[in-house]
């Protein structure tokens, strides 16, 4: 196993990373983690525990700026972290070359999707059973209940299960599907992430597999991250670390994938 201090430096850059572009990072921090030597279903928990503390602290950035909508975030948030939990839960019924696989799979879907181009494209309110229309301000989204109720218990299924975020089908979710800009959706994302990850945690924790040698001072430099990330991410463009988001997570999901079949 890789020596403590480094796979600690590991997760702060990986938590300035993920919060800007509101993806979370659970799918790097659990890559880093198994290949520094970390069992996966520790890692799969002690992911969960990272995610929770830089989701909170970029939360807490976002909040002040107003970059969030607390409407889609207990939306998004309370489906995906109720499904969270039953993924964590259950993940101990799996052995560690099935969640290896499930995980470099999810990885893969993931990195295709945030390739394509989104457009954000405000949609027209709607009477119809199943569509939900909130109004915050000058901004207008649609939740199309149909699409986002299962796609997102699924998302919070398999994050929990296998100790990642979600964030990389949620955030595509809100802004396609429901007109949400950009940077509204990464500051949901976030906070939306941090109830995900702690359900998901509490699911993992309750079958063991929390090291707090790890997972506290992984958790102290995330909340750090968190902070930096959520600052850089007000200055800057979310969609220029989409692209680059999208071919890291893939070659994160070959690297998994490999591991897993190599038997390590």
């Amino acid at each position: 196993m890789f020596p403590t201090i480094l796979v600690v430096l590991i997760i702060f850059f990986l938590s300035v990373v993920m919060v800007m572009s509101g993806r979370g990072g659970g799918n790097f921090y659990v890559i880093a983690l198994v290949l520094s030597g970390v069992p996966i279903h520790t890692a799969s928990t002690t992911s969960q525990f990272i995610l929770l503390s830089s989701a909170l602290s970029g939360a807490l950035i976002f909040g002040k700026a107003r970059t969030l909508s607390w409407p889609l975030v207990f939306f998004f948030g309370g489906l995906n972290s109720l499904m969270a939990f039953v993924g964590g839960f259950e993940a101990h019924r799996f052995s560690g070359l099935a969640l290896k696989i499930v995980l470099s799979v999810v990885l893969g879907i993931a990195g295709v999707s945030m390739l394509f181009p989104e457009k954000e494209a405000p949609k027209p309110a709607t009477s119809r059973f199943g569509y939900w229309n909130i109004a915050e301000g000058e901004s207008r989204y649609v939740i199309n209940l149909w699409l986002a109720v299962p796609l997102t218990l699924a998302t919070g299924l398999f994050s929990g299960m296998v100790g990642i975020s979600g964030g990389s089908f949620l955030i595509p979710l809100m802004v396609v599907g429901c007109g949400v800009p950009m940077r509204t959706a990464v500051g949901t994302a976030t906070a939306m992430l941090g109830a995900t990850a702690f359900t998901g945690f509490a699911g993992h924790a309750l079958h063991g597999g929390f090291d707090p040698a790890l997972a506290i001072p992984c958790g102290v430099v995330a909340i750090v991250g968190g902070l930096l990330g959520g600052k850089i991410a007000l200055q800057t463009k979310p969609k220029k670390l989409k692209t680059i988001s999208g071919i890291l997570t893939m070659i994160a999901a070959m690297i998994m994938m490999g591991n897993a079949l190599a038997g390590n």
